[in-house]
């Protein structure tokens, strides 16, 4: 029972949310890059809260208690770096084979995306489609590589809220007030940026808009894998709880500092990203202390 709550919860936050994010952009066909900036930074500052304030603060509180042996502070920072590095090499692998392929991404281009479709390689799908060798196996290629970059945020994701959920005894009566439920809301506002970025490319290319809401919803599901796979790991003892939170929190903070916050002051160059992601915080606090 505990399996399929955590899997109804993530597909909503995971699928739905996406999936609610491709429809916004198959209705708009075009996002305010200043709205989608707050939303990137607003989320940031939420997942930072979280993974600050409750997803370390279990760890912490088991050294405390004498729950872990002596050498789980190491194990628990090597835990966040790993994850971090994870996040961040697999994505430098896909960043180095396709950038290269989009024209406007040069020796002067940032480091980091300045637009949602960089973020998920949509335009890198986008080039092929519009190319002279826009074979189907090409395509299909791309596709499958904006797919990846999609499930290498939503894989970490869903590994927080299911670690999350490792944290309770009783997930019956914590389904609606622990960190996990959340993540999994913080989770699925995060989402529907990205999916407007996935649906909109898509659209115009030509396919169909049921069509592309539905893929684009489709791309959530690696989100309900990472969960299971969280919560699995979570539950086999306590020091492996501890890794799992680790590792995820890690992968966060990259997703959070290395992705969502440069590339939400790239779109709008101005103070209000820092604002938005300090209230984001703030928020965060109050959902993970109330």
């Amino acid at each position: 029972m505990d399996y399929l709550a955590i899997v109804v919860i993530t597909l909503i936050s995971g699928v739905f949310g996406t999936g609610l994010g491709g429809l916004i952009g198959a209705i708009l066909r075009r996002d305010s890059k200043k709205v989608v900036s707050l939303l990137l930074s607003f989320a940031g500052g939420i997942m930072l809260a979280v993974v600050s304030f409750d997803l370390m603060n279990e760890p912490i509180e088991m050294m405390k208690s004498g729950e872990l042996p002596s050498y789980a502070p190491i194990a628990v920072a090597a835990a966040v770096a790993v994850g971090y590095a994870s996040v961040y090499l697999l994505n430098h692998v896909i960043d180095k084979h396709t950038n290269k392929e989009v024209k406007h991404i040069d020796k002067n281009h940032p480091t980091t995306a300045d637009d949602l479709d960089e973020l998920i390689h949509a335009d890198h799908f986008e080039s092929h489609k519009e190319g002279a060798n826009n074979s189907r196996s090409n395509l299909f290629v791309a596709g499958l590589v904006m797919m990846m970059a999609i499930a290498l945020h939503n894989l970490p994701e869903g590994m927080v809220i299911g670690a999350s959920y490792a944290m309770e005894e009783d997930i019956g009566a914590n389904l609606f007030s622990s960190a996990g439920f959340i993540m999994a809301i913080v989770i699925g506002l995060h989402n529907i940026p990205e999916g407007m970025a996935v649906s909109v490319p898509l659209i115009s290319g030509g396919m169909g808009k049921v069509k592309s809401v539905l893929l684009t919803a489709l791309s959530g599901l690696p989100t309900v894998l990472g969960a299971l796979l969280g919560y699995v790991l979570g539950g086999i003892n306590a020091i492996m709880l501890t890794l799992s939170l680790g590792f995820a929190s890690g992968a966060m903070l990259y997703v959070v500092f290395g992705e969502l916050l440069p590339e939400s002051i790239l779109m709008w160059k101005s103070k209000m990203p820092a604002l938005s992601v300090f209230i984001g915080v703030l928020v965060g606090f109050l959902l993970v202390t109330l």
